[in-house]
């Protein structure tokens, strides 16, 4: 019998992170800037998102105006 192998909270909040980015079109550089990071540093967390902050998910957050209820119901 196979495990249920469960998806880290930190892979499921990048991803919709990214998902959001793609539904408004917004470029890497204006994400990077809401999360207070680099870009060079966006593409990492499409490697491995495990070093994402909960500051930096605040800081989208709070930038636009969402709550991580809204985020994660995308």
């Amino acid at each position: 019998m196979k495990k249920n192998e469960r998806i880290a909270l930190y892979k499921i909040v990048w991803c919709k992170i990214r998902y959001w980015q793609s539904l408004r079109d917004i470029p890497d550089e204006d994400l990077a800037a809401a999360l207070d990071v680099r870009e060079r540093t966006l593409h990492e967390y499409d490697k491995c998102a495990k070093h994402i902050t909960l500051e930096k998910i605040d800081n989208f957050l709070v930038i636009n105006k969402m709550e991580l209820q809204e985020l994660l119901t995308l």
